[in-house]
Order: C-alpha cells, then structure tokens, then sequence
C-alpha cells in the first residue's frame, strides 16, 4: 500500500507586480487547495509604512514572515500562499514554520514589473519597486521550488509551474 501524498505547501514568490496573487490564486484551484494572499496578513503598520513609500526591513518582515508559516503549517492537504519571499533568509524563516513548503518563483522583467505597478491599485507604491528589486534573491538551485518566467497569460503560466513541481517531484 502506497503513502498518501505529502501536503502541497507552496509560496508563490517574487517582487510587487510579478503575479503572484492571479498565478496564487488559479495554481491554488487548479490543484484543489486553499489560497491566501499574505499581504492580507501584514500588521496595520507594514502596511501603512509602505503606502507611505518607505520599505520594510527586517524587524518588520519576520514576524509578517512567522504569520506565513502559520497560515500554511496548518492545512491538512496544503495550502498556496502568495508572497514576495525575495530574500533566502525569508524563505528560510517560512520553512522554519512549514517546513515542508515549497516556493515558485515568478521572474518578469523589472520593465514589465513596473508597468504592472503603474497600472494597478495597491497600497506598495512602484516608487518601492527599486528596493524589492535590491532585496531580491532568486531561488537557489538549492531550496525546494522552481523558477518561471511569468511573461504569458495566467493560465499557461500555471500549467508550467504545474509541469514544472510535477517534474521535480518525479527526481
């Protein structure tokens, strides 16, 4: 007899702009999982400095980083979290939490990325666009998660990250 599968913790990744909550959103019902955007779990004052332009740091990160973990850790059969993670030491704070999470990073052109930010209501302003840009540290070969260029409409976007995770789990 076979062991169930192992629960799908999976952050979707990458700076303001990249799609992490349209590709969070559709990979979450595509695989039969809950989806939350972390954003919705950022404190008042996280949300207030950036609005106000300037960015977090650390001291305000870990604690929004612990809630992360907490709302996936939880989740019998898994879970799909979008947020940015840019920085190993972030993600490592995450899989401190839930330990068996897995990340997908969503690369797009810091062009394009901007253009996305000027178009949408949010409370990050683009003006922060630089910052993330600065703080980003794209997955290692390492850490648990596939990379995809997010340059195509949503759903083929997920059907990549889709094929990609699929792949890795067969290595």
């Amino acid at each position: 007899m076979s062991s169930p599968p192992a629960p799908a913790r999976i952050v979707v990744m990458g700076p303001s702009g990249s799609g992490k909550s349209a590709v969070g959103a559709l990979l979450a019902e595509r695989l039969g999982l809950p989806f939350a955007d972390a954003d919705d779990l950022h404190p008042a004052a996280n949300v207030a400095k950036m609005a106000a332009g300037t960015p977090l740091d650390d001291a305000d990160r870990m604690p929004w980083l612990d809630l992360v973990a907490a709302a996936l850790a939880p989740s019998p059969a898994g879970a799909v979290i979008a947020c940015s993670a840019l920085a190993r030491r972030y993600r490592d704070r995450i899989r401190a939490g839930a330990p068996d999470t897995v990340f997908v990073e969503l690369r797009v052109l810091p062009e394009e990325l901007a253009r996305r930010m000027a178009s949408r209501e949010h409370f990050m302003p683009p003006a922060l666009l630089a910052s993330q840009l600065q703080t980003l540290e794209h997955l290692g070969a390492d850490e648990p998660g596939v990379a995809v260029l997010n340059d195509r409409p949503v759903a083929e976007v997920v059907a990549t990250v889709v094929a990609a995770l699929e792949a890795r789990q067969s290595l």
